[in-house]
C-alpha cells in the first residue's frame, strides 16, 4: 500500500475535534447536574412533606390521651402534681399545653409514669433569623406548673401557621382558646374535639404544605380515686 495515499489530521480538524468533544462533555454535565439537582430537590420535598405529617399524627397522639384529675390525697403534702389543658390563641402561631398519658419509658422496667406534662407551640431558630419551629414540650413526671419545665424538642421545622380550635360540648361551638384552671374558662372540662391546622413552608420557592386534622378526646369526665376532698 502506497504511504502517498494516507494523511494525519491538520490542525484544524484536531480544534474542531476538540470543541465537539468538549460541548458534548458540557452538555452532558449540565443534564447530570440538573438530574441531581432535581433528585436532591425532590428528596428534600418528600422530607418535608414527612415531617408535617410526623408532626400532626403525633399531637394526635398525644392530645387524644389528655386528662385531668379530681383526686385529692387525704394528705395535702402528698400532692405532687396540677392537670390542666390550657390553649392560648395567637396569630399566627398558636400554643398549647396539656397532662396526659404520652410519657414512654426508654429502659426496661424503669420506674416512670406514663403521665407527663406536653406542649407544642412555635420556637425560633436560634441557629437561623426569621425562622420558626414547632416544638414539643415533655415534663414528667408532672409537678404544680403544668405549662412549664420539662425538654423541649424540634417536631417540625420552618413553619408558617399553626393553629388549634376546641369544641366545647356544652354549647356545641367551635372555641379559639380553651383553659381548664379558671373559673372563666372551662374549669375542670376537657374539649370534645380538637382541630389543628399546620402549614410548613415551601421547598425553595415551591408551595407551603398544609395539614388538617380533627379528632375526639376520650376521657372527657376528669379522674376521681373514691371520694375526692372538697
Amino acid at each position: 500500500m502506497s504511504r502517498h495515499g494516507t494523511r494525519g489530521m491538520t490542525l484544524i480538524e484536531v480544534v474542531v475535534a476538540v470543541g465537539v468533544l468538549t460541548m458534548v462533555a458540557v452538555l452532558i454535565h449540565g443534564v447530570i447536574d440538573s438530574l441531581t439537582r432535581g433528585r436532591k430537590a425532590e428528596g428534600m420535598r418528600a422530607d418535608r412533606a414527612h415531617d408535617g405529617r410526623e408532626a400532626l399524627q403525633r399531637m394526635v397522639r398525644d392530645m387524644s390521651s389528655a386528662y385531668l384529675s379530681m383526686h385529692v390525697p387525704l394528705v395535702t403534702g402528698l400532692i405532687t402534681g396540677k392537670t390542666a389543658f390550657v390553649g392560648r390563641s395567637s396569630s399566627p402561631y398558636d400554643r398549647v399545653s396539656f397532662t396526659a398519658f404520652a410519657h414512654r419509658r426508654t429502659e426496661r422496667d424503669s420506674h416512670e409514669s406514663d403521665q407527663a406534662e406536653v406542649g407544642y407551640f412555635a420556637a425560633p431558630d436560634p441557629d437561623v433569623p426569621g425562622k420558626m419551629d414547632l416544638v414539643r414540650r415533655e415534663q414528667t413526671p408532672i409537678d404544680f406548673d403544668p405549662l412549664k419545665g420539662g425538654v423541649v424538642n424540634v417536631v417540625a421545622e420552618d413553619i408558617s401557621e399553626f393553629h388549634l380550635h376546641y369544641l366545647d360540648p356544652q354549647t356545641g361551638q367551635w372555641l379559639d382558646s380553651w383553659d381548664s384552671t379558671q373559673v372563666s374558662g372551662q374549669p375542670n372540662r376537657l374539649p370534645l374535639e380538637v382541630s389543628v391546622t399546620l402549614e410548613l413552608k415551601g421547598v425553595g420557592q415551591g408551595p407551603p404544605y398544609s395539614y388538617s386534622t380533627k379528632f375526639f378526646l376520650p376521657l372527657q369526665q376528669p379522674l376521681s380515686f373514691g371520694n375526692p376532698r372538697p
